[in-house]
This record gives structure tokens, sequence and C-alpha cells, in this order.
């Protein structure tokens, strides 16, 4: 029987084998990989994946799909973890982890969040998402696409939108276009802030407003910002601003005990 689309789960099922070829090539696995894919419906990305890896964990929130994915392939090949990716603890899947995945668009930027606290453990991402959203994290300082999420993943990724997806690839077909991003978590020796949370406190605030003024969109911070000394113009609004700048912003603020 036909599996329907579950809306609630923001399903679209990848059908065109020429794209899934195209993403097994792009992540490029060898046999004994630690795959991990997120969201994987009705196989189209598995099956080809498992023709390639010695086994497989991937990570389903659909009960039927579950169920399904157990009775088509033997437990030490496919391991299956029923679960919301939102609540998963990715730490138990072991290091150099490759994770895969159509995901779903209705959480795609909670997920990606989610997922950056793994990132140590992680060799590479390969996602589709939404065209819209892949522009806005590889967006560079200027462009109208940048904001919170570019810098925020930005700080912890090298990013690099490989290729579009048309909806005619789905089924249901998305009223959107896709596409695919590789990310590679950058090295031990990235410029980092002091702390996370007050980069992401800062980043927040500064794109909360993001047509003002830097100088009046932070607030009561604004006059604890070394503006001179970080080399920031106090004219400055936060597309304009590097994701070095940021961090030494949010050095600078959380030194000051604002954030």
């Amino acid at each position: 029987m036909k599996h329907q689309a579950r809306k609630r789960f923001g399903q679209h099922f990848l059908v065109d084998e020429s794209i899934t070829d195209s993403i097994v090539r792009a992540v490029n696995p060898r046999r004994s990989d630690n795959v991990v894919e997120i969201g994987p419906g009705l196989s189209a990305l598995t099956r080809p994946l498992l023709d390639k890896l010695d086994c497989l964990k991937v990570v389903e929130i659909d009960r039927d799909l579950a169920a399904r994915l157990r009775r088509q392939y033997a437990p030490e090949r496919l391991q299956v973890t029923e679960a919301d990716v939102l609540t998963v603890d990715f730490a138990p899947f072991g290091g150099a982890l490759r994770v895969v995945g159509n995901l779903p668009y209705n959480i795609s930027s909670p997920l990606l969040f989610h997922l950056m606290a793994y990132a140590d453990q992680v060799r590479d991402q390969h996602f589709m998402l939404q065209r819209e959203v892949i522009d806005r994290m590889v967006a560079r300082p200027g462009d109208s696409d940048y904001g919170r999420l570019s810098v925020m993943l930005q700080s912890r990724y090298d990013m690099e939108k490989l290729f579009d997806v048309p909806p005619e690839a789905f089924d249901p077909p998305p009223r959107v276009v896709s596409a695919v991003v590789r990310m590679i978590p950058l090295p031990a020796d990235r410029p980092r802030a002091r702390s996370e949370e007050a980069l992401s406190a800062t980043v927040a605030r500064a794109f909360a407003q993001r047509r003002k003024m830097l100088r009046r969109g932070l607030g009561d911070w604004a006059a604890l910002v070394p503006w001179q000394q970080l080399g920031i113009p106090e004219t400055a609004r936060a597309e304009e601003l590097s994701v070095a700048q940021f961090i030494a912003m949010a050095d600078a603020l959380h030194e000051a005990g604002a954030v």
C-alpha cells in the first residue's frame, strides 16, 4: 500500500533517481563510514547509501515508515532510531559522523542549530533543504540574505551550496525549489567566541531590527561596545559585519557583563 505523505511531518519524498545519484556522489561514502541519515522516508537515499556502506543508521519520526524500514533491512545493516530528530542525542552514534538527509523543511533551522551541539564529532553533513534557507546559510556580509542563520552557522561550518533540486523531483512536490548543501565543521583552531551563548544573544539582538544602525538596534548594549577598537563603524548595520566582527563584539559584551 502506498504511504500517504503526512503534512505534520513536512514529508516530501524524493523520487528522482538522478537527484539521488547526485547526492550519493557528493557524499561519496566508503564502506566503513559512520553515516546517519535523517528522515529516510521511503528509502530513496537509504537504498543507494546501503549499496556503498556496511551499516547505516537512520532517524525516522514516522512510526509506519520506521516499521517498514525494519521489515526491509536486517538490523545489522540498518539501525533505526524511531524518534523526533530534534530530541535525539547524536553523541551515542560515535565519532567521524557523516550526517545526510532530505530534511523536513518545517524544522530545518531548529534542526541545524540542534546539530551544532555535536559538530565536534561530525566529519561532514549533506542536506537537502529549501533553496531559500541554503541561500541564507551561505550568504556573505552585505547580501540581503545575510542574517542570524548565516552568522551562527558560518561560525561553526564551512558551507557550500552544491546544486538545485526542482519541485517535480518530489512526491508530493513542494511549492519551493530545493537545493543541496555540504557542511564541514571548522577546525578546533577556528576563531571562536568565549561564550557561545553570548554570541547567540548578540547576533539575535543585532538582527532583530536589521534596518537600524547597530548603535540603535543593540539598545543599552551599544554603550558597552568599543566600536573603534573593534574596527566597526558606529553607523554599521548588522548585515555589514563579518562573523569575526560578531565574535569580537560578543566577547566585548560578555567581558562587560552584558550577556
